[in-house]
């Protein structure tokens, strides 16, 4: 145990949307700030592409990983994070839209499903103004070759088309912003060029516009996205921030007398598997910022909550998914020519372009809870593995293969040239060429609720029949642009379990307007204990509807605001 902690100002515990925003603002403005991420650094060209490297690309210490990805499994649902510094930046889809103003909700009796929302888009707006002058995005350059031809963008915009036809005023088709450099500030978009930055990233790596290679959500190896660590946190660093990996916090308190907290934390190391082995580590500060995660944050919440005698019983509720749903719209085909659509999903960003489906509370004659449903990508390798899994159709061209290279030899056929055969052996790749992924997301209703379980794992009590019909509204329309292609819908297979996979949870320590309906304020302050702060998607009270990464940063921007006595 170290003898004398060591103290700051502010330590923020976690470095994705919420904790890199927090520290850049904190620090800029002469605070004294210590990040602790539990995570590695992931400089460009460090991301694992082969076999070997995705193996071990997981987090789980007391087996050895220090990777990437933390999957989370619970009963009725299964969720997809990460571990490394920039967080969920690291492997997001990009996309920055706003929440909508109208689904700020704000309902009045704290319950199962309780939505109140205790600040509005007008309030936020500002720091989204300023989050967005950080982040630099772009929209996907639609009207510039080569990405006026991105099949997967120019199909979903087709079949926008038809759903607006079918449901005038109710959909609306769009290229969101999004967190990636195609093209230098004035410059043309280029795929391949060197990005000019204002501020050298902590890296000190050099980066280049995208390359369009759909690599997005395992990390780019190019530096083309925009992630938190190329910007927010090297400001944070530049302006005297200290970044701290491989660091997990264990517990947090407050303290009696001088400082306000006292954290306890460790240091990971590649030879040491027992976790708990590892040498205990304290600091001290006098603001503490919990930025987690929806899972992070919470289960440190409930695992720290004797030494927090004050705290809401709002704990562990309204946990959400984001209403995330899986869809695919399977080989399509232009129904005016009769030809196989082409769609290539491994061509463009991850996401080039969102489908808006509206609400009832936007008042244009929809009924239910409105969704996005985005286009979706996945890189090149997914197409030969989803070739390969083509078991039949792989067994019939190797049998054909075989009969026709032992007729060539029966017949004695003097031809060495083979090169038609093998192309046949790898087939036509019709299967992958014109099947589109699409990603939903939307208002679902936020009663689940997460809880320390009789061993103290995380546990979650959240099941699909309480969604108010949201996850079929949502099939429905991806049913329908499925149909638009030419295309076979299929569910995403666990549905049929009643458990859906999420990137995007939610809640946990939601805000309110007091401490019956929140664990924090309006500020990210948790109540009862001045100077703590909890600054991710745990606070949020319901869902965003899109992509959630930039109302998460946007709050984390106010919060700041709030300490800083702005």
């Amino acid at each position: 145990m170290s003898a004398s902690p060591e103290h700051y100002d502010v330590i923020i515990i976690g470095s994705g949307f919420g904790g890199s925003v927090m520290a850049y603002r904190l620090a800029e403005a002469g605070k004294r700030v210590c990040v602790f991420e539990r995570g590695k650094a992931y400089p460009p060209g460090s991301f694992a592409r082969s076999p070997h490297d995705m193996k071990a690309n997981f987090w789980d210490p007391s087996q050895g990983k220090h990777g990437l990805y933390n999957i989370w499994s619970f009963r009725s649902l299964g969720a997809v994070v990460s571990a490394g510094l920039g967080g969920g930046s690291l492997i997001y889809a990009n996309v920055l839209l706003r929440k909508d103003p109208k689904w700020f909700v704000k309902e009045n009796v704290p319950g199962d499903g309780y939505e109140s929302w205790p600040l509005t888009r007008a309030e936020l707006d500002p720091h989204y103004d300023r989050v967005e002058r950080i982040l630099g995005p772009q929209r996907y350059p639609l009207e510039h070759e080569p990405y006026a031809s991105t099949p997967k963008t120019v199909a979903m915009r087709a079949a926008a088309a038809g759903l607006e036809r079918q449901r005038p005023g109710q959909i609306q088709w769009e290229l969101p912003p999004l967190a990636v450099s195609f093209g230098n500030p004035g410059q043309p978009p280029v795929p391949g060029a060197p990005i000019v930055e204002s501020v050298p990233n902590l890296h000190g790596l050099p980066r280049s516009t995208c390359r369009l290679c759909c690599e997005c959500n395992i990390g780019c190896n190019y530096g083309s996205k925009n992630t938190l660590d190329h910007n927010y946190l090297t400001l944070a660093q530049r302006a005297g921030a200290r970044l701290r990996t491989r660091t997990e916090v264990r517990s947090f308190r407050p303290r009696g007398d001088g400082p306000r907290y006292a954290v306890d934390y460790v240091e990971h190391r590649d030879d040491v598997t027992d976790t708990q082995a590892l040498p205990l580590l304290h600091a001290t500060c006098d603001n503490l910022v919990l930025a987690a995660g929806a899972f992070g944050s919470t289960f440190l919440m409930l695992k720290n909550r004797p030494s927090f005698p004050g705290l809401s019983n709002r704990l562990g509720y309204g946990f959400n998914g984001n209403g995330d749903v899986l869809g695919l719209a399977l080989q399509g085909v232009d129904q005016k020519t009769q030809q196989q659509r082409v769609i290539n999903p491994s061509l463009g960003t991850v996401i080039t372009s969102a489908l808006r489906v509206a609400d009832e509370l936007d008042g244009v004659g929809a009924k239910g809870r409105g969704f996005y449903v985005e286009d979706a990508g996945y890189p090149e390798f997914v197409n030969w593995l989803a070739q390969t899994a083509d078991v039949r159709g792989t067994l019939s061209r190797l049998f054909h293969f075989a009969v026709s290279w032992i007729r060539m030899h029966i017949a004695s056929n003097p031809t060495s040239d083979l090169g038609g055969l093998v192309s046949g052996l790898l087939g036509d790749g019709a299967f992958t060429r014109s099947s589109l992924p699409m990603l939903g997301m939307g208002r679902e209703v936020p009663d689940g609720r997460l809880y320390l379980n009789d061993v103290g794992c995380l546990a979650l009590d959240w099941q699909m029949d309480g969604d108010g019909g949201y996850f079929d509204q949502v099939t429905d329309v991806m049913r329908m642009i499925a149909r638009e292609l030419g295309a076979t819908f299929q569910e995403d297979p666990v549905a049929y379990l009643s458990r859906v996979i999420t990137v995007h949870p939610l809640g946990g320590c939601p805000m309110g307007e007091h401490p019956a309906a929140g664990v924090v304020d309006s500020n990210g302050q948790v109540f009862g204990y001045p100077g703590f702060y909890i600054a991710d998607g745990a606070v949020l009270p319901g869902t965003v509807g899109p992509n959630p990464a930039f109302t998460i940063a946007a709050c984390a921007d106010r919060f700041a605001d709030r300490l800083l006595g702005v």
